[in-house]
């Protein structure tokens, strides 16, 4: 089973999962970013976005169907993903693979999504990029959050402004 916490950049996605791991102590955690950060080393990615390479999405998919075939334990995955065709790419390999995916999502006004960014430190030694995450994460708060409407049916919406202890309890009791 997977458990893949979506929402906007700053929505929380990685405290509610690190709330869950805490609670849920045989779940591995599957960074997709790191899978990104790797293939960054290896190839360019033209538009900056490691999204937008195919085999970034192939990698998840089949890393996500080998934790958890491999080791048989549920799988935490804290990743925004609001581009349909990418989401249905990877969500349909998972099925194919019959995996079971619970999809949640971290709603979040923008306003509260700009603030949280601004308030994170990404690369303290290194202002001119510390900056320029900041700016490409707040650049896209408006197509995470229009996001909302294209998402899966099956799609389970959770208050991003609750506590992660609030949403982690949220989350189990849906996953039994």
């Amino acid at each position: 089973m997977i458990v893949w916490v979506n929402g906007a950049f700053g929505s929380g996605k990685t405290t509610l999962v690190e709330e869950l791991r805490g609670r849920w102590p045989e779940a591995l955690v599957l960074d997709p970013e790191m899978v990104g950060y790797v293939l960054r080393e290896i190839v360019d990615v033209p538009t900056g976005d490691f999204q937008d390479l195919p085999l970034w999405r192939r990698q998840v998919a089949g890393l996500a169907v080998g934790l958890v075939r491999e080791y048989r334990r549920p799988l935490l995955v804290p990743m925004t993903l609001v581009d349909p065709r990418y989401l249905d790419e990877i969500f349909g390999a998972l099925k194919d693979a019959d995996v079971v995916v619970h999809h949640f999502f971290l709603k979040v006004p923008p306003e509260v999504l700009a603030r949280r960014i601004d308030a994170r430190t990404f690369f303290p030694d290194d202002p001119a990029r510390e900056e320029r995450v900041r700016a490409w994460c707040k650049a896209r708060i408006e197509a995470c959050t229009a996001a909302v409407d294209t998402l899966p049916g099956d799609t389970v919406f959770l208050d991003g402004e609750s506590t992660s202890r609030e949403l982690a309890g949220q989350v189990l009791a849906h996953v039994g």
